[in-house]
């Protein structure tokens, strides 16, 4: 959560939002001019090894925050998370260890709309995660490639083969008989989740809207990953703690015990590290390999995560729903294969 790339939305959405970028050729080439590579060896390997562990542990760690400790402050951890990415990200980029852009008033002006949309995910993702176990919420989100993908045929004309349509449609029916046989079903959490497919859709398409507007307004006239962090980030503050009083958790916080246990405080720190981590983790990975290498484990990547949140969760099933889940999660496999090949095509 991120996010956050990423998102900065990459916690929650980011295997939707990449499997639809059509420029992971050009943002490689732009990763090499401010990645500072470590010396290690087979950093393939290793780089992949991070990004899925960075990836499945914060969905599993924000998980374990609002259903294992019952956290019921959602919108306060993610308040938290992104505190702890702009501290992180300002003190890399003060050291040098990283570049972003100065955050300037004609870029918060155009950005705005965008944030919106990111904070608005940020809070339905950890929303819905608190009532839907893990494996579901991981196919129900494969909804928002459907949603991503009329947006690019209704705004940007863009074409989808035959097999790309028929990976949505067998995503749509894995999602559909995954809730009908789930029996852990939770309808404000399949509300929320629902919402969460729409906006991270839409996070999607209104970046792609934005994002040339957005370079022109900075002083190099590029936006890297870590400016989108930093500026996704900061921007979510001042709304973030309207929010908070908005939906009165400050008198939950005031008297919940848990702020008072350090335990609790070294968990939900994690998590903000978590969430930064797929940012860097993803970079790295995909400078080490590709874009076709990066599509196809991120969608791989769901299958351990999932059956982790069953496991350790000890998420109640049945074979119906469990034939749903995976079902869906090769629907996504297919769908990053579809999307792979008629990349290459193009």
């Amino acid at each position: 959560m991120g996010s956050r790339s990423f998102s900065g939305a990459k916690s929650f959405g980011e295997d939707d939002i990449d499997l639809e970028d059509s420029k992971v050729a050009k943002d490689k080439e732009k990763i090499s001019r401010f990645y500072r590579p470590v010396k290690i060896h087979n950093q393939a390997l290793v780089s992949g090894l991070a990004y899925c562990i960075s990836s499945c542990s914060m969905i599993l760690v924000n998980k374990f925050v609002l259903s294992g400790y019952d956290f019921n402050a959602g919108i306060s951890l993610m308040l938290y998370q992104n505190i702890v990415s702009v501290i992180i990200v300002t003190a890399l980029s003060l050291f040098g260890v990283i570049s972003t852009e100065p955050l300037t008033w004609k870029l918060i002006k155009v950005w705005l709309p965008v944030n919106v949309i990111f904070v608005g995910m940020l809070i339905t993702s950890i929303f819905s995660l608190k009532y839907i176990n893990v494996a579901m919420v991981t196919i129900l989100k494969n909804v928002t490639n459907v949603i991503t993908a009329l947006g690019e045929t209704y705004l940007f004309q863009k074409h989808h083969g035959n097999k790309v349509w028929a990976a949505l449609c067998l995503m749509i029916i894995s999602a559909i008989s995954g809730g009908i046989t789930d029996l852990s079903f939770h309808a404000v959490g399949y509300a929320w989740q629902i919402v969460n497919c729409f906006l991270t859709a839409s996070y999607s398409l209104t970046l792609r809207r934005v994002m040339d507007t957005a370079k022109q307004v900075t002083k190099s006239g590029n936006l890297n990953e870590f400016s989108m962090v930093l500026l996704n980030n900061t921007l979510s503050l001042p709304l973030g703690i309207l929010l908070v009083f908005a939906f009165n958790e400050v008198d939950y916080l005031a008297k919940t015990p848990l702020l008072r246990m350090p335990i609790f405080w070294l968990t939900i720190t994690s998590s903000g590290f978590l969430g930064l981590a797929i940012s860097f983790t993803s970079m790295w990975f995909l400078h080490q390999t590709g874009a076709t290498t990066y599509s196809l484990v991120g969608s791989l990547n769901k299958i351990p995560l999932s059956v982790a949140g069953i496991v350790l969760f000890k998420v109640p099933t049945s074979l119906e729903n469990f034939i749903s889940i995976l079902f869906g999660l090769l629907a996504g496999v297919f769908f990053a294969k579809a999307k792979i090949r008629e990349r290459s095509q193009s």
